[in-house]
């Protein structure tokens, strides 16, 4: 009999070990089993140097999504970034996307100023006015080589 009740008992342990396991890959996976928590809007820049899949979104400083993919519009010559932005966020038509960088060699992230006084974007709809990131490089390069008045 006692060798039935160890063996249940490795059993339950063994069971909620995986349960752990599972929630923790949603989890750390980011991905959403009850439907989606997030809209998506798309942003088009000149250049989107350094930039990345999966680099965050903020408002105010605040992460409230993800980059979630880049799309070239060969047409106007410009990158559309499709990002992912939590639902209870307003973003408004006059809203400014930016790409900016962490710190002085950091990774970038497009910081978004949510506007106010225009209509409230919907998903897949697009923030007009955008600021493609600073090169540092080139900025730099001019500098060095006299190009800076």
């Amino acid at each position: 009999m006692k060798k039935y009740t160890q063996e249940t008992v490795a059993g339950i342990f063994v069971f909620v070990g995986i349960l752990c396991l599972g929630y923790m890959a949603v989890k750390l996976g980011d991905v959403s089993l009850l439907g989606s928590d997030i809209y998506v809007l798309n942003a088009s820049f000149d250049k989107v140097t350094g930039l990345r899949v999966g680099n965050p979104v903020n408002v105010l400083g605040i992460e409230v999504g993800r980059v979630t993919k880049f799309n070239l519009d060969q047409d106007r010559l410009i990158a559309v970034v499709e990002l992912g932005i939590k639902k209870d966020i307003r973003v408004y038509s006059d809203a400014i996307a930016s790409i900016k960088t962490a710190g002085l060699i950091g990774d970038q992230y497009v910081s978004i100023s949510p506007g106010g006084s225009g209509d409230l974007l919907k998903s897949g709809e697009t923030i007009m006015e955008t600021e493609s990131p600073i090169d540092l490089t080139e900025m730099i390069s001019k500098y060095a080589f006299g190009s800076v008045k």
